[in-house]
């Protein structure tokens, strides 16, 4: 490039000298020594030349590159100051604009981020470009499931066809039923990182939980309350009649509604915590807990129990444990009422068992890591016909004797629907004349929520 810059410089001088020389119009010594002359100079123009040039391009690569700050002024540049300043003057005003629109891109992705509602964003081909804090913390695994959910696919496509905002239902069925309501908002112009369409969910679960809680406990009552009801108003009558005048009367009818105040009592408890545990059925826990020091205490706590009926707790924990995301008090309310079941059911001057280990891989688990809680009773066991039935409300498999021993045909429903929550599952085994073993396994934390219980 110098040299023929170099040439083109020289070559009309070189070119005049030369024919004054040839046709004597000028004296060969001075022509030969003008023609050196301007050769030289030309050869020194093309070098300054070529090296301001090489500098601009330099300077103009920076300009282009991704991560070009702020440019120096070229100094050296000799020939081409005005351009070098110009050039400065350039890099400054793109630097400032390419911080600005990283600013910009910051506080978009900072305020997608924060947004309490779940929010995922799409690009055009329907790609998942991200998801903030609140979509990643509420639904995790399950944002495959919505994007894939008909209603959303016909609302994003609806939404690139008509460039405006369409709105779709998404029920979820599993690990628990989850009511959405998405809105698909179309981004014209796109956001800074390609995302054209905006999913926001709302989740509806707890407002539909509340209206089927209520439908669901005037129902329950209505139906469960009716016996205990009747039997108090049946003795409060015959105390003020018949046995007004019998002390001995009175206080064996005193005795019964004791009693049937009590079941009614508890009966409302448990009808209470199973809604308390419906509500937040579908917000899964997220604090570490240690099931050792859990299991320990809720075995010491029925010891008193334990001894009245002459029946022997065998407690078997697996050394070190791992950590589990779950709910202390929910999972103890789980023991409870496992071990409570076992006691009731099991038979007097028996044993029990209570077995919490590291789920081994089998058929009946998940092959993710778990935990395994097993209560075994040696009592009168369930009919086979009856164990599919045991979780629903109110179904007992002796109601004689489940009225007999306090229960109210809630337990298992309560143990159910906190399992749900904790993404566990719940199996129960029973042979008849052999016992029953109730088994739930619980998957163990993720390394983040091991590592925030480290800190």
């Amino acid at each position: 490039m110098r040299l023929l810059v170099a040439t083109c410089l020289a070559a009309a001088p070189v070119a005049t000298l030369a024919i004054l020389a040839v046709f004597r119009w000028a004296a060969l010594w001075p022509a030969l020594a003008a023609i050196a002359i301007s050769i030289l100079l030309a050869g020194a123009f093309a070098l300054v030349w070529g090296r301001d040039l090489d500098l601009l391009i330099g300077q103009v690569r920076r300009i282009a590159a991704d991560d070009a700050g702020p440019l120096a002024r070229l100094e050296s540049a000799v020939l081409m100051d005005r351009l070098g300043h110009e050039m400065e003057r350039l890099s400054r005003r793109l630097a400032i604009r390419t911080a600005l629109q990283e600013q910009h891109r910051r506080a978009d992705t900072l305020i997608l981020e924060r947004l309490p509602d779940p929010v995922i964003v799409l690009s055009h081909d329907r790609s998942l470009r991200r998801a903030n804090a609140a979509a990643r913390s509420a639904l995790d695994d399950d944002l495959p499931a919505v994007l894939r959910h008909p209603g959303v696919r016909g609302a994003i496509d609806r939404a690139l066809a008509t460039n405006q905002s369409q709105a779709a239902e998404v029920l979820l069925r599993a690990p628990v039923p989850r009511d959405l309501y998405a809105t698909v908002v179309p981004m014209d112009p796109p956001l800074a990182d390609g995302g054209q369409l905006l999913v926001v969910l709302s989740d509806r679960t707890r407002e539909r939980a509340v209206e089927q809680m209520r439908a669901d406990f005037v129902a329950n009552v209505s139906h469960e309350l009716r016996t205990p009801l009747a039997s108090l108003i049946g003795f409060v009558e015959t105390l003020r009649g018949p046995a007004a005048d019998d002390p001995p009367a009175q206080q064996r009818f005193l005795a019964i509604m004791a009693e049937q105040g009590a079941r009614m009592n508890r009966l409302i408890d448990d009808l209470l915590s199973l809604s308390r545990i419906e509500l937040t059925e579908h917000q899964a826990p997220s604090d570490p807990l240690d099931l050792a020091e859990l299991i320990h205490r809720m075995a010491a706590g029925f010891e008193p129990r334990l001894r009245q009926r002459n029946v022997k707790l065998a407690v078997r924990v697996d050394d070190d444990l791992p950590v589990v995301t779950g709910d202390a008090d929910q999972i103890a309310q789980v023991l409870q009422n496992l071990l409570d079941n076992g006691l009731k059911y099991g038979r007097d001057d028996g044993v029990m068992t209570l077995d919490v280990g590291v789920a081994r891989p089998a058929n009946r688990w998940p092959s993710r890591p778990g935990i395994v809680i097993a209560v075994t009773d040696q009592g009168a066991g369930i009919p086979k016909q009856d164990l599919p039935r045991l979780t629903e409300r109110f179904y007992r498999v002796d109601k004689g004797r489940s009225h007999a021993v306090g229960g109210t045909g809630l337990g298992l429903a309560i143990v159910k629907h906190i399992v749900n929550r904790h993404r566990g599952q719940l199996l129960i085994e029973s042979e008849e004349a052999q016992g029953t073993t109730v088994s739930i396994w619980l998957p163990v934390a993720n390394a983040a929520t091991r590592l925030a219980e480290a800190d």
